[in-house]
């Protein structure tokens, strides 16, 4: 699959595959928790990058250190930023929620010009 491809049904693919093993490990709500925290997280960040980027570079996913970690890679370097949703505007809320479900979010600027948005949630 070309990067520029990747659609946000395919990012909450790739979480529900590497989540899949730790899940099985979790009690049930625990899991369910997990998996959907995760999911609105990758999907906000490819959302994101698909809107406002041009569109996913590289999508990485994976278990370590007691926390899923989720990469997000475009071609714009512009930083999000939180912005005031307006009232019956749709959009503004994605950043924060990702900021609130997250313990940790990182962005960097990538040498090619673009950027990559690291997102951590911690494992129950």
């Amino acid at each position: 699959m070309n990067p520029q491809d990747i659609s946000c049904v395919d990012a909450r693919s790739v979480v529900r595959s590497t989540l899949s093993e730790v899940c099985s490990a979790l009690q049930p709500t625990q899991a369910r928790r997990l998996l959907e925290d995760a999911l609105l997280v990758v999907s906000e960040l490819t959302a994101n990058a698909l809107l406002h980027a041009g569109g996913v570079t590289r999508l990485t996913s994976r278990v370590t250190g007691g926390r899923l970690i989720l990469e997000v890679s475009d071609g714009s370097q512009a930083i999000p930023t939180n912005r005031q949703p307006e009232r019956g505007v749709p959009g503004g809320y994605g950043w924060g929620v990702i900021h609130r479900l997250c313990a940790r979010v990182h962005v960097e600027a990538d040498e090619g010009g673009g950027k990559t948005i690291s997102a951590a949630l911690a494992l129950p």
